[in-house]
């Protein structure tokens, strides 16, 4: 029997089409073996998924809202956007959502111990947070050049007496603080669960993230098509009084357009998964452009397709002319990497996708409009979908839907987009050290 595209993504192969993975080294296949088998039975066991239920209820604080941004929609003209908006979520991102499913199979694991890295900086906050929970010991390795820029979420993080250790090696990013954790779990392996922040890497986690994350996607739907209350209507520039339900109302039908930025795709494949085998249901994905879309100052990896076996499984990277992992330039840390999960590409490989990519500069004027006209700031990694579903709105009828997801919040970036934005930000911070210097919680602790 043919397997839809949904089962095919979340399945106990290796396999995504030609893209897949397990080239991992002996001494880890045990380690998946053992988290592979407890996941995919896991996942149909009713007092874990019931277990699971209640944190993303109570815990969490799910469902996250679908917002209509009709300031947004009437600015742009025609199709109505909406923004799901999972910076609401708990600890303000969507990572909590398999953040908490993994600590789970953690503890169904009996580990007492969880291993993570980090770049961005929400997915180990929400890893924290969950390891404070369910009183799990948190180690995280962050990459110094991300330990520095992500400040805000390090002494969240460090609040929570998770141990963040910064990583010196190699770039300072990502790909080193996931050295440094490997070496950590291949020492540890016996009391430590690693906590992956995505659906990439070896089989499992690539099905097991998207299991989790896939709850976005669910309520999307649920709260579209039930609402059938209609949108205000445009007629030669007088609108009817049809007001829109203030839950987000719909056309009792789901969404024509899906748009969300992707690094791996934890937060879009959590909105796409359960739309995949909707064909009249458009998928777009939006990367980073950087600087521009020329060599060493973006991190688009499908403007450049390049097929590779790196991190023990086989997707798109960006090389360089020495086949050589690529430096990647981005502003917003969540999207300043160099390669892709393989489901991702398998689905862009059979044209189920859409490729876009937003530009540094257009996504600091998407922060600015949204913050406008709807009083949300995004996180920059989710303000790369904002640009491109202002480039599309308006050109499309007025009766489309566009669901935007909004996958974390904005403060995390304040240090980022501030300086750009306010000129006085920078001598206020300068000013405020000089006068006011107030030792840290953590200073004070030590």
């Amino acid at each position: 029997m043919k397997q839809n595209l949904k089962q095919q993504i979340i399945n106990k192969s290796w396999y995504f089409w030609e893209y897949w993975g397990r080239f991992v080294p002996e001494p880890l296949v045990p380690i998946m073996d053992e988290i592979r088998d407890a996941f995919f039975t896991l996942k149909e066991d009713e007092k874990f998924l019931a277990e699971l239920k209640d944190l993303y209820a109570n815990y969490v604080g799910r469902p996250s809202p679908l917002i209509y941004a009709k300031n947004l929609t009437e600015k742009l003209g025609w199709a109505k956007i909406f923004l799901k908006n999972e910076w609401t979520n708990h600890t303000g991102a969507h990572k909590i959502n398999h953040c908490v499913g993994q600590a789970l199979v953690a503890k169904y694991l009996w580990k007492k111990r969880i291993i993570a890295e980090t770049w961005a900086g929400q997915h180990w906050l929400a890893t924290s947070a969950i390891c404070a929970k369910l009183n799990l010991e948190c180690v995280i390795y962050m990459g110094k050049k991300d330990y520095d820029r992500q400040r805000p979420n390090v002494y969240y993080m460090e609040l929570a007496w998770a141990k963040v250790i910064p990583v010196y090696e190699g770039n300072m990013t990502l790909r080193d603080a996931v050295n440094a954790a490997l070496k950590d779990l291949l020492n540890n392996s016996e009391n430590s669960y690693y906590l992956l922040w995505t659906a990439c890497w070896p089989n499992p986690y690539p099905a097991m993230n998207v299991f989790f994350q896939k709850i976005i996607g669910e309520e999307v739907r649920k709260q579209l098509i039930p609402l059938s209350q209609p949108f205000p209507q445009r007629e030669k520039g007088v609108e009817k009084n049809n007001i829109p339900s203030p839950l987000g109302g719909g056309l009792g039908r789901g969404p024509d357009y899906l748009i969300a930025c992707v690094w791996w795709w934890s937060n879009s494949g959590g909105l796409f998964y359960e739309f995949l085998d909707d064909k009249n249901v458009k998928l777009i994905w939006v990367e980073a452009g950087g600087e521009w879309i020329i060599p060493w100052k973006h991190a688009a990896r499908f403007q450049q397709k390049q097929v590779w076996v790196v991190e023990w499984f086989k997707s798109f990277f960006l090389q360089n002319k020495d086949w050589q992992v690529q430096d990647t330039s981005s502003i917003s840390a969540g999207l300043d990497y160099s390669w892709v999960s393989p489901q991702l590409t398998y689905l862009e490989e059979i044209w189920r996708v859409e490729m876009k990519y937003a530009t540094d500069k257009e996504v600091l004027e998407a922060v600015k409009m949204l913050m406008k006209t709807e009083w949300i700031l995004p996180a920059l990694e989710s303000a790369h979908a904002v640009v491109e579903a202002t480039k599309l709105a308006p050109t499309l009828d007025k009766e489309k839907i566009i669901v935007i997801g909004i996958s974390g919040r904005w403060d995390k970036d304040l240090f980022i987009t501030a300086p750009k934005l306010d000129e006085k930000f920078v001598p206020f911070l300068k000013d405020y050290i000089k006068t006011s210097p107030q030792p840290s919680p953590l200073e004070e602790r030590e």
